[in-house]
């Protein structure tokens, strides 16, 4: 999203030059909290010890709320088997005492085949990974080790588009773009209040949060002193004007109008603008 968003801002703007750096969440904390970056997207919220590093570092900030995404569960489409899977079985098979344990597809569930289980899944330094291992194993940072990682879906969509035998998980984002290629397996929290049983994510039950609890907020942290520099506070108020157009096109789900203008008016406050009516 804030590619896209960079390169229509720079056509209008020419003389701006804005560099955008890829990093996993973590990597890209490490870098705003040592006055690095003024600016850092994040797939989640900073935790104590990064705001820790920013307070000794003199930066205050502001999380702005830009977008939701949902966290797919994929298998390849040569997988006939997995048709739903609960949430007490994502844990049973991605906590830490799994590893050199849960290998084979049936120790998940005794019908599935006895056949190894291939997994894919976020890089320890990504904001996905911190929130797939809070919601599903209990504990941020807490998983197995044994499994395929990295910070680029794009490597994840290859390995589980290829291997029968696999399972992942990654932005929906991703899922969309490359349709046909990847099934996606409905999760069913264990919460059957609704009576709907395993939900697909989509951009309704994203936006209504009934995929749970794979649903998060994507934001943008803003570091204040450079916030109410003109060139940047231009930026971030077109970034996000332009976010919910953005946000559909690139597969993620755009906040409602409500709460896009809140968060807009939260930024103009922050960043001493004076609001216009």
């Amino acid at each position: 999203m804030t590619e896209a968003i960079v390169e229509e801002y720079t056509k209008n703007q020419p003389d701006q030059k804005i560099t955008v750096g890829v990093s996993g969440t973590g990597g890209g904390f490490q870098k705003f909290c040592r006055n690095e970056a003024p600016i850092i997207n994040a797939s989640r919220t900073i935790t104590n010890t990064e705001r820790t590093q920013c307070q000794q570092h003199a930066i205050e900030f502001l999380p702005v709320e830009v977008a939701y995404d949902g966290l797919a569960i994929v298998v390849n489409p040569a997988n006939t088997w997995a048709k739903s899977i609960t949430v007490a079985e994502l844990r049973r098979l991605w906590e830490p005492a799994a590893q050199g344990k849960i290998n084979r597809w049936n120790q998940v569930r005794p019908d599935w085949p006895d056949a190894e289980i291939h997994l894919f899944g976020a890089g320890v330094a990504s904001g996905t990974y911190d929130y797939f291992t809070q919601v599903i194993v209990g504990k941020q940072h807490a998983s197995r080790g044994d499994y395929t990682a990295s910070e680029n879906d794009n490597v994840l969509v290859q390995g589980v588009a290829t291997d029968r035998l696999a399972l992942g998980f990654f932005g929906l984002a991703y899922v969309d773009e490359n349709k046909g290629r990847l099934k996606i397996v409905p999760v069913d929290d264990g919460n059957d209040q609704n009576g709907k049983g395993p939900i697909s994510p989509t951009i309704e039950t994203v936006r209504n949060k009934t995929y749970a609890p794979l649903t998060r907020p994507l934001f943008l942290y803003i570091n204040q002193k450079a916030a109410r520099q003109p060139a940047v506070r231009t930026f971030v108020t077109f970034y996000l004007q332009s976010i919910a157009r953005l946000a559909q096109e690139a597969g993620y789900v755009p906040l409602s109008k409500s709460e896009s203008d809140r968060q807009r008016a939260q930024f103009e406050q922050f960043a001493g603008i004076t609001p216009i009516h």
